[in-house]
């Protein structure tokens, strides 16, 4: 992991804006373009008002010039949300792919720890919310914080009297709008802390949902289930009442602003009008400026609000980018002569020496040494929780001890890479996992390096050859759980484990689940299937019937 470069949101972000800079220019030009063309129609308004009081008919041409301004702003404002749009996709696009290769390099101790409905809401909520700081947020705010500004600049210039009254009301609104965001922020996380339990919750509930039954816990899942529930709506509550609040508040300041312009200039008073005169024209483009002000005033506070939901997904995101990661082992050439000159037996095929590993504080193991050599087979013993299942994952590589050392043919076996992993081991758990496929992909799990003869010389060695072409379709029939029994189904688990000719066979409790006949038959199988490797069992029983004296009992946690 040394030297590596950290990901994290904003480098995304800045990667994303760097690969798509003429969709990121184009962004800006339609911007700059529709505020600054947005200004023009109000001033050709006056001028035209302007000439008919004076009694001179402007014509054809100026009624033609402010209609085609109009939809000079229209279009380019369209133009910008169409480029947005794009860019929105592309940037969740962006991140979902950086989330997905960051989620395959997660360690399995702490994917483990990663509740579903989190990891899912980091792809959804999280995802959604920085598409929306750019759609919705950034570039929106800073178009309408132009127009604000540029209004105010063209209302200086007509008349600063209404100028200075607005240079006055707009602190007040920004204060304003900030202590409705802040709470619409603070209801929006308790809202996303609801949502993601709630999302926990139900595949937590199927998961369970035999425990469920048994210990007649329904009505404890279905309050828990309320609750979370109840905490949603009673965020999303909060989150209204501020939102219906803000609107209505904007909408009456802005008709207050447009009521005193029109008190100003009526008014006879000479000081009042100094600061407040002006024609008939100049107060119609005022009023159309004032009342075109409040609306990116409005935008604004909505455009906080987004950006601050976002910045709270874009934490969550960086605290995910940020979990530990697995080694990612590039692919080797073996150069130790050992090994080209088949000379492995010389050390052990599996070593632990003074190894520690715990859960969080819990050490399950402590200072574990034993070693096995090439083709020998042996079951660990112990009662449950002493860290049986525990020592597999750390053959496979998934944990890394807390101290000492797993070897595998003497290299550490976390820096086994995942296609060397294929041909070293073969793993048979307690009950078949399918994949979407056929019959020959639930063997090679979609490895190409695993030929038909492999995967029929895999399913002969475990005697479901002539099941599997007895089938319409041979090994090309699609999997179905109703197509094979219970205990085909673990002869297939066996079949596809040695189908990468592995040197080293893990079997995890897999006659647990199997009645006696059933079981005679896996076990008649996997004695063949275990000829010439190396084998490490769970289960005490695979061994018993099949030439006990062989086999090494090695007990954990005595």
């Amino acid at each position: 992991m040394a030297g590596k470069k950290r990901i994290s949101a904003a480098s995304i972000i800045r990667e994303t804006i760097t690969r798509e800079k003429w969709l990121s220019i184009g962004i800006g030009l339609t911007v700059m373009g529709a505020v600054a063309v947005s200004m023009l129609p109000p001033l050709v308004l006056g001028r035209i008002i302007d000439r008919i009081a004076g009694g001179d008919f402007p014509g054809f041409s100026m009624a033609a010039e402010y209609f085609l301004l109009i939809l000079l702003t229209g279009a380019l404002e369209s133009l910008r949300e169409s480029f947005l749009t794009v860019f929105g996709q592309k940037m969740t696009h962006a991140f979902r792919s950086k989330l997905s290769n960051k989620l395959v390099r997660l360690d399995a101790y702490t994917l483990n720890k990663e509740e579903p409905g989190t990891v899912v809401s980091r792809f959804v909520g999280d995802v959604d919310t920085v598409e929306a700081l750019f759609t919705s947020g950034i570039i929106s705010m800073f178009a309408d914080a132009c127009r604000v500004i540029s209004i105010f600049a063209v209302i200086w210039f007509r008349n600063r009297g209404i100028a200075m009254l607005l240079a006055l009301l707009i602190p007040l609104i920004f204060v304003f709008t900030r202590s409705v965001q802040k709470r619409m922020l603070a209801a929006q996380l308790e809202n996303r802390a609801a949502v993601s339990r709630v999302t926990n919750h139900v595949p937590e509930t199927i998961r369970c949902i035999r425990t469920i039954h048994t210990l007649r816990k329904e009505a404890y899942m279905e309050r828990r289930y309320d609750d979370y529930i109840g905490e949603s709506y009673a965020a999303i509550e909060k989150t209204n009442f501020y939102d219906a609040v803000y609107s209505p508040v904007i909408l009456f300041l802005n008709a207050v602003v447009v009521a005193a312009v029109m008190l100003f200039a009526a008014s006879g008073n000479k000081r009042v009008l100094t600061l407040f005169g002006m024609s008939v024209g100049t107060s119609v483009a005022v009023i159309n400026y004032i009342s075109q002000i409040f609306s990116p005033i409005e935008n604004l506070g909505m455009e906080i609000q987004t950006i601050q939901s976002a910045v709270a997904g874009v934490c969550r995101i960086n605290e995910f980018l940020a979990k530990p990661e697995r080694e990612m082992v590039g692919e080797r050439v073996f150069t130790d002569s050992a090994h080209k000159n088949g000379k492995a037996g010389a050390e052990p095929c599996i070593e632990f020496k003074d190894v520690t590993f715990g859960y969080d504080d819990h050490i399950v193991l402590n200072d574990l040494n034993f070693a096995i050599d090439p083709g020998e087979q042996v079951t660990l013993t112990g009662r449950t929780g002493v860290g049986k299942s525990t020592i597999f994952k750390l053959l496979l590589g998934l944990y890394r001890p807390d101290s000492g050392k797993v070897l595998i043919e003497g290299e550490a076996a976390y820096r086994i890479t995942d296609k060397e992993k294929r041909k070293k081991f073969g793993y048979v758990e307690q009950s078949f996992h399918m994949v979407p496929g056929t019959i020959r992909d639930q063997i090679t799990l979609f490895d190409p390096e695993i030929g038909d003869e492999a995967v029929q010389a895999s399913a002969k060695l475990v005697g479901l050859h002539e099941t599997i072409m007895s089938l319409d379709h041979g090994y090309d029939t699609l999997c179905k759980p109703e197509i094979f029994s219970q205990g085909q189904w673990q002869l297939l688990s066996i079949a596809r484990a040695v189908a990468g000719e592995p040197k080293i066979l893990l079997l995890d409790e897999i006659t647990a689940n199997l009645d006696a006949e059933t079981e005679e038959m896996v076990l008649c199988a996997l004695k063949y299937a275990s000829e010439g490797r190396t084998v490490i069992s769970i289960s005490h029983r695979v061994y018993r019937r099949n030439g006990a004296d062989q086999i090494r009992y090695l007990a954990i946690g005595s």
